[in-house]
């Protein structure tokens, strides 16, 4: 009985230590996520494409939020096309983010203001992303935004 008692505290520091790493990690993982995706907010509201263009992944598969899908090129290209009064304002409400292994899922809640075809528009838009852990750095594989209606 001593010597499973022995056993056990010599194993536990074994056992719990990792945990906390892990956590530590985790955390680490998701204020990095976080940051990327208020950057990636920014750069889209100040048509950064060379700033959007490191965020994502080239093979990346991109919903807005009426349903179409854009590769990555067209999306940059719309961001270069698009005029200043077009989106004003980009701010993200809320953002959860989610680690499972090297993918972390970003999840939230974010709100555009601008103009449309010379009308006024605020939108607010439920949104998840899917970023992977290439080399160094995370880039978003996949996004999607759904509007949010009521």
């Amino acid at each position: 009985m001593a010597m499973r008692i022995l056993y056990a505290v010599l194993l536990l520091p074994f056992l719990v230590f990792p945990l906390f790493g892990q956590s530590e990690s985790e955390a680490a993982i998701v204020t990095k996520i976080t940051a990327l995706e208020k950057a990636w907010n920014q750069a889209f509201k100040f048509r950064d494409t060379k700033a959007v263009d490191a965020l994502l992944d080239d093979g990346i598969v991109l919903v807005n939020d009426d349903g179409t899908l854009l590769p990555k090129g067209a999306f940059l290209a719309s961001i270069r096309e698009s005029k200043a009064s077009d989106d004003e304002q980009v701010t993200p409400e809320s953002i959860s983010v989610h680690v499972v292994g090297g993918v972390a899922v970003a999840t939230g809640i974010f709100r555009a203001k601008g103009t449309e075809n010379g009308k006024p528009f605020v939108r607010r838009n439920r949104f998840a992303d899917t970023w992977v852990k290439k080399g160094d750095g995370w880039v978003c594989v996949s996004a999607s935004a759904t509007p949010v209606l009521h």
